[in-house]
């Protein structure tokens, strides 16, 4: 209810400041830790006014909403969450060019509470890159749970930024942050942030490399501190370095920066890297101690004795078979529930609206409207709702309670098997589900290299439309043990050509490093919002080109050039893969969806007909074959056109080639 509240009261100042037609704007970037609620805070400012997409030229979702605030109208951009500035991932170089060279008004960094001296590694590094900062310690409520009070006075002293506790999930707080952003953007509040300083050895070094850039960089120097520059060259950063190749004097430097390097790993026998984050981490365990009041004796929460029972080793894996095999039991059941409705409904619909059509349209211009246009966007509705939307709702229920992390580190050790690691397997669970959430959730990987790899697996995951061709063709009239060797198969071939890829591809495998976050209560509002957002980017992306499809198809059909199509398939179909000429059909309209390769099949020959063996081939092929034209779309969002053409390519010629050798095959391991 307070949340409900403070959303209300919000949504009238921002009627307010509309009609106030405020001229006064501000630019704030959220930045923070993953799993701090900095998301929750982001949706508790904009509300629905929101915008989400990509950043430009990165697969790396970007948020961005406006909201008006006492004759303000600002402007949020949720930055990726991050734990450091260094360039371990895109995600990291997206935030600190952001940051850097946009330079917004003011950074919110959003601090956990309950983990203050971890979060406090990301703000020093804030501080360092001379950004306007205001740290937001949220979760108070849930770190006073845990024995802890922050004294918010001090932190902020010792800071020298303003200080503003909140608790996202309920909106406390939220109106005092806004109100000091506004303060200081009037310098009303002056900031006089912390000035970052290492030992004696590392000062004397960062000093000469810092007059070195100074001297030779001045262009740089505009954009990124001095400062700031020669720390990331001791730490051998190699995006900072890269910038400096571009520079007549940039070669200069780097070879000063790497001997000033090597003469620290001498003295302290570590890393450079190490080195300069360990001083880091050495503040910042001062800086939390010397605020953090311990209040009660920590106790084993409900919360901490369900992690470890995750978590275990033993206990943990029959954990993660039960909650995913409940997660599509009920994704199944409902979704075939919805469809039977939808598709009812829908069937009756059509039928009435061709016949209006016909009283004054002639048949060709009926079809593409019914068959193409109207057909497309009944495909769309049919996989958005019964679908995507539950799958959704639970991925933001497991997501906002904190299981998601534990799963993936289950998974960890399979998952190095490929060259990936566990958190590769959130998006390989998406896939059972749709392949277009799954593509773009390979966005979690840290590397571009990863993000394709896991995309080029995730393809093949059979998908809740392919799940359809396989238990409703190979399930039903073969039997249920072949339909499970099926997937079986589809999970040794997922393997194998994961192992291909990782070996031919340049570069190395990323170790997994991510957060454990704690069980928390999830939040119905936050649930919706994410499912809201997520459904509706998968609409914007996927309707459009579905129904482009389904009326090219539809036109290929009417002029008869389908026909040329079965002619020139049949030698594939009928000599290679062993089935009826008329199965070419059903394999070209499976790229629009995969449930239409069934009906087709069905339509135009009777399923009883087919052998078991052109049943497994048949379902084989439309298990392995590209999805469809929406998760086409996806990979090129996500990879490009070259990469998504290649996977394309790639998973059709090996479907042709996997279901030609199963008809020669199975005949030698199947008795007749």
């Amino acid at each position: 209810m307070p949340s409900v509240m403070v959303w209300l009261l919000r949504y009238l100042s921002n009627l307010e400041g509309r009609n106030l037609m405020a001229k006064r704007q501000l630019t704030i970037a959220l930045a923070g830790n993953a799993n701090v609620g900095k998301s929750v805070i982001f949706n508790q400012l904009t509300g629905l006014n929101q915008i989400v997409g990509n950043w430009p030229g990165k697969t790396v979702e970007r948020a961005e909403g406006t909201l008006y605030f006492k004759g303000y109208k600002i402007r949020i951009i949720d930055l990726p969450g991050i734990y450091s500035l260094s360039t371990f991932s895109m995600e990291e170089i997206v935030s600190r060019d952001y940051i850097a060279v946009q330079k917004p008004d003011i950074i919110i960094n959003v601090v956990d509470a309950s983990a203050l001296e971890r979060n406090l590694y990301f703000t020093l590094q804030l501080l360092e890159l001379e950004a306007p900062i205001i740290v937001d310690l949220n979760q108070v409520d849930f770190a006073a749970k845990k024995g802890l009070r922050i004294d918010v006075k001090k932190l902020s002293e010792a800071l020298g930024v303003p200080v503003v506790p909140t608790v996202a999930v309920t909106g406390s707080g939220i109106d005092e942050m806004l109100s000091t952003v506004i303060a200081v953007s009037g310098e009303e509040e002056k900031l006089k942030p912390l000035k970052v300083r290492y030992g004696k050895e590392i000062e004397e070094k960062v000093e000469a490399l810092k007059k070195l850039v100074s001297d030779n960089l001045s262009q740089l120097c505009t954009v990124y501190p001095a400062r700031w520059i020669a720390v990331k060259l001791l730490e051998r950063d190699t995006d900072v370095s890269g910038k400096l190749k571009n520079y007549k004097r940039g070669k200069e430097v780097l070879k000063n920066a790497e001997k000033l390097a090597v003469e620290l790993e001498k003295i302290h026998g570590e890393a450079s890297p190490v080195v300069m984050a360990s001083e880091r981490y050495g503040l910042a365990n001062k800086i939390a101690k010397e605020v953090t009041v311990v209040e009660a004796s920590p106790r084993i929460s409900l919360e901490q004795k369900l992690d470890a029972v995750t978590t275990h080793k033993v206990l943990g894996y029959p954990i993660l078979v039960a909650i995913v095999a409940s997660m599509f039991a009920l994704i199944f059941i409902g979704g075939n529930f919805l469809i039977a409705g939808l598709e009812f409904l829908f069937e009756n619909l059509l039928f009435h609206v061709e016949e209006v059509l016909s009283s004054f349209l002639p048949e060709i211009a009926v079809s593409l409207i019914n068959d193409g246009i109207l057909a497309g966007v009944v495909a769309g509705i049919t996989i958005a709702l019964p679908y995507i939307v539950p799958f959704y709702i639970i991925l933001a229920l497991l997501e906002d309670s904190g299981y998601l992390p534990r799963a993936a580190f289950l998974m960890d050790n399979l998952m190095h098997k490929i060259g990936l690691h566990g958190k590769a397997f959130i998006p390989l669970m998406l896939g059972y589900g749709c392949s277009v959430p799954a593509c773009i959730g390979c966005r979690i990987m840290e590397t571009e290299r990863e993000r394709f790899l896991t995309g080029f697996v995730v393809v093949l995951i059979p998908c809740a439309a392919r799940t359809v061709i396989i238990l409703g063709l190979v399930g039903r009239f073969v039997g249920l043990h072949a339909a499970l060797a099926l997937y079986v198969f589809d999970l040794v071939l997922v393997f194998a050509l994961g192992r291909i890829a990782f070996k031919a591809l340049p570069g190395e495998p990323v170790g997994l490093i991510m957060e454990m976050p704690p069980y928390k209560k999830p939040s119905i509002k936050n649930i919706l919002m994410k499912t809201w957002i997520r459904t509706k980017d998968f609409i914007y992306m996927a309707l459009p080109i579905i129904v482009a499809g389904s009326v090219v198809i539809e036109a290929l059909y009417l002029l008869g050039f389908m026909n040329y199509v079965v002619e020139a398939a049949s030698p594939l179909m009928s000599g290679w893969l062993g089935l009826p000429p008329e199965a070419g059909i059903p394999l070209v309209f499976g790229i629009l969806r995969k449930e239409l390769t069934l009906i087709l099949l069905s339509e135009l020959v009777p399923l009883e007909s087919l052998t078991a063996i052109q049943m497994i081939v048949f379902s084989l092929v439309t298990m392995i074959y590209i999805p469809c034209i929406a998760t086409i779309a996806a990979c090129i969002r996500e990879f490009g056109w070259r990469r998504a053409l290649a996977i394309t390519v790639i998973d059709i010629a090996l479907a042709f080639f996997i279901g030609g050798l199963a008809y020669q095959l199975l005949p030698l391991v199947m008795t007749t």
